[in-house]
């Protein structure tokens, strides 16, 4: 069998694999075998990358909440300092993301449904993935408000965050009419943030 050579592409393509057949068929019917075929490795170097399938599970939880706060940092770039369509551009990716994949809705909500054991490396994870997406709503609030109250830019951008996922929880509109509304929420609660500072002043 010919196996990657690299240790780092090694390593992404067996988190893929398990990704792929994990959103398949769910975490308690993947097996390494499985995981080590549909990455073109041996059952062995998954093993031996891994120890075990809760090393898989961890390094799985990594990767999904890497991957959904590298997204939101691409998007708020994307928009530069125009902060409504920042804001609307990435609720709406989140809100999207979350309705259509199930690994990335378990990072932000802690859904413990089932008995999927993945779950727990998932959701022990929640405050991280909250903290690292505030963080960089943070740094580009930073950017684009340089002006702005700290204290209540951060209350802003964690109100925002929570909102987000309370509405990935319960949803009660569709997903265009929820983002416009949270990013018109945004933008009051950043420029509140502006004018607290200029009062300061």
């Amino acid at each position: 069998m010919g196996e990657v050579r690299d240790g780092t592409r090694t390593r992404d393509s067996i988190v893929e694999a398990a990704r792929t057949l994990t959103v398949a068929t769910g975490w308690d019917s993947v097996r390494m075998g499985a995981v080590a075929s549909a990455a073109g490795v041996s059952r062995q170097t998954v093993y031996n990358e891994f120890g075990s399938k809760a090393g898989l599970a961890e390094a799985l939880a990594r990767r999904e909440i890497d991957r959904f706060v590298g997204d939101v940092r691409a998007l708020l770039r994307t928009h530069g300092d125009d902060v409504r369509a920042a804001a609307h551009a990435t609720i709406t990716h989140t809100l999207t993301e979350a309705a259509d994949d199930p690994l990335i809705k378990a990072v932000l909500t802690s859904d413990q449904g089932g008995s999927d054991e993945l779950l727990p490396y998932l959701t022990t994870r929640q405050e991280l993935v909250l903290t690292e997406a505030t963080e960089a709503l943070l740094e580009w609030a930073d950017t684009v408000l340089p002006g702005a109250d700290r204290a209540a830019v951060t209350f802003a951008t964690d109100s925002v965050v929570r909102l987000v996922i309370s509405h990935i929880i319960l949803p009660n509109a569709p997903v265009e009419q929820t983002a416009a509304a949270l990013a018109d929420l945004a933008v009051y609660l950043l420029l509140h943030a502006v004018t607290l500072r200029s009062y300061a002043d």
